[in-house]
């Protein structure tokens, strides 16, 4: 099978033929459609974060596929079957995480194309219980994206509490950002996107937020408090001041949800306005099984619509390029 490996960070990936995997106990093997291309993805592969995967890997948790092979044990999915493997590649189940719904603070979690080798290949291997099946009529381009940008974004609008009426910040509109705009829209939320491109807010604007703020020209806090303030911001743009900016612009009770993982990144906290304010910093980490299975029925039921382009594998090297540059307009996603 082909499939793109990081031998070193900050280094190329290397195109390479590798021997099919072979599915052990609970485990299944997928021959891959479609895998979406994460920022996660370039941090995995330069090694920008304090815990680091071990080279040689292969990156890639939106990988979408057929099951082609079933290892020992799995019952509940068969040959044929179309299912998704996202970051959460396995949880221990018997944690107080996980027996409380919150299987994505597992500390024994293994992780998809960090910890184990991920979707940027012909084929995958996957544990059989958190293996998503993708409802009928999803087309696997679109499950990849969902199976991420997606399942992330909506949990951190469960996380916020949004609800309608509410005003929600969506900084940073790409691959999570314009899925996020969305899953507002659906709660009844009047939507505030904000980021410092044109065809991203343009497709902020298309997708149905309610106020596009162009952050190169406006401070997203002054526009946001003219509104009364944000009861919640996502936020998504791998940007410490982006952060900062929407912090600001809540409004009194209101909750930053920090999403994006700038390498490195801080930000500063004033305690006298954020005790004064009552307002709260909330981490959210993607989401669970639950989560996805809702991500899936919501875009079944033509809730939901993916922005894509399609690129071959072999052009990985150039398509990192292309967002750290901030060129792609939405998600990339590799066909196999």
């Amino acid at each position: 099978m082909k499939a793109a490996v990081v031998h070193s960070f900050g280094e190329p990936l290397v195109i390479e033929d590798r021997p099919d995997p072979d599915p052990g106990p609970g485990q299944v093997r997928i021959r891959v459609e479609a895998s979406g291309l994460c920022h996660t993805d370039i941090h995995a592969a330069h090694g920008d974060w304090p815990v680091k995967p071990n080279p040689p890997f292969v990156p890639g948790h939106e990988g979408v596929g057929i099951v082609e092979a079933l290892g020992s044990g799995v019952t509940h999915l068969a040959v044929g079957q179309r299912v998704a493997v996202p970051w959460l590649g396995w949880a221990c189940g018997r944690c107080e995480h996980c027996l409380s719904g919150w299987e994505t603070l597992c500390e024994q979690q293994q992780n998809t194309g960090y910890g184990v080798d991920g979707g940027y290949a012909e084929k995958m291997l996957a544990h059989a219980d958190f293996a998503q099946p993708v409802p009928e009529g999803i087309d696997p381009r679109d499950a990849a994206p969902l199976t991420c940008a997606g399942v992330t974004t909506y949990k951190a609008l469960k996380v916020a509490g949004v609800g309608p009426t509410q005003l929600v910040a969506i900084s940073g509109i790409g691959g999570l950002g314009h899925l996020a705009v969305q899953y507002a829209k659906i709660a009844g939320a009047t939507v505030a996107a904000v980021d410092v491109t044109d065809d991203k807010l343009e497709l902020a604007a298309e997708l149905g937020a309610d106020l596009v703020i162009d952050a190169r020209k406006d401070d997203p806090a002054e526009v946001l408090k003219r509104y009364g303030g944000a009861h919640a911001a996502i936020a998504l743009a791998v940007d410490e001041q982006a952060f900062a900016a929407v912090n600001r612009g809540l409004r009194r009770g209101g909750k930053l949800v920090m999403v994006a993982l700038p390498a490195h990144g801080t930000i500063r906290v004033p305690i006298f306005d954020t005790v004064l304010n009552g307002t709260s910093v909330i981490g959210s980490i993607v989401g669970t099984r639950q989560d996805l299975a809702e991500v899936f029925a919501l875009h079944a039921a033509g809730r939901t619509r993916v922005i894509y382009e399609t690129r071959p594998l072999d052009t990985v090297n150039e398509c990192i390029d292309e967002i750290l540059r901030g060129q792609v307009k939405a998600r990339i996603v590799f066909e196999m």
